[in-house]
């Protein structure tokens, strides 16, 4: 595990965004962990947006994602040779015009009292955001690995294994995080009831609207539940560790 010693190190100072940005959040969780379902939550609850995705052929609710951070966060992973699915080791150092572009993708929010933003690929790039944005503020959610790999599989017949590989290299990006900076954190393996419950805790938490209207979760967000199996140690450690600090 030596690349987790390397995440989350001291950023260089750099100059944070300007006035006008409003608070800001971050959800934070790795692809097919039911950060769709948080973010649509949160926009329901009055959380804006801003351009986002509200169809996906992998979710026919959207992803929920700001379409140019995303095309922002594929571009810099690509351009160190990384990927979604080809994670860095170790944090990455923005250059002068990454920071001048995620700078104008932060004033498309300006005047905007409660904004956020969805991406898994945030993760990977977490230290940039938080150096141009200090009020930066979290929430997250995590599912079960097995429940991920079979998600995953379905989507793009990525073999366990390497699932497995990727579910590591987020969560431990989302476990560390959350021991440097406390946040909502939800698993996404509850049942739908709990779920709401600790959902709508969260909400308040973040002064957000109370959800009254038809709930964003739906069936379809859910199609793979955990399975009764045997997982790699670590695996299972950081599993247990992020629900000893979930609701």
């Amino acid at each position: 595990m030596r690349f987790i010693r390397t995440l989350f190190s001291r950023a260089p100072a750099f100059r944070a965004a300007g006035d006008g940005i409003g608070s800001p959040l971050m959800v934070v969780g790795m692809h097919r962990s039911g950060t769709s379902f948080l973010t649509g939550s949160l926009q329901q609850a009055g959380l804006e947006l801003g351009k986002h995705s509200a169809w996906n052929p992998h979710n026919l609710k959207g992803n929920r994602e700001n379409e140019d951070i995303v095309a922002f966060h594929d571009t810099v992973l690509h351009d160190r040779g990384y990927a979604w699915d080809n994670p860095p080791e170790q944090e990455i150092v923005w250059t002068a015009d990454e920071r001048q572009r995620a700078r104008a993708l932060i004033d498309s929010y300006k005047g905007v009292a409660r904004w956020g933003f969805k991406d898994p690929r945030a993760l990977l790039l977490v230290e940039g955001w938080r150096a141009l944005l200090p009020m930066l503020g979290f929430v997250g959610i995590f599912r079960h690995p097995t429940a991920v790999a079979q998600s995953l599989a379905a989507r793009g017949g990525m073999p366990e294994a390497q699932a497995f590989a990727l579910w590591r290299a987020y969560n431990v990006r989302l476990l560390r995080l959350y021991q440097q900076q406390p946040f909502p954190l939800l698993c996404f393996d509850e049942d739908e009831s709990v779920l709401h419950r600790k959902l709508d805790e969260v909400l308040r938490e973040l002064d957000l609207a109370p959800l009254t209207e038809e709930r964003f979760f739906s069936a379809e967000l859910k199609h793979h539940g955990r399975l009764e199996k045997s997982l790699p140690v670590e695996l299972d450690a950081i599993y247990q560790e992020l629900r000893s600090c979930a609701r």
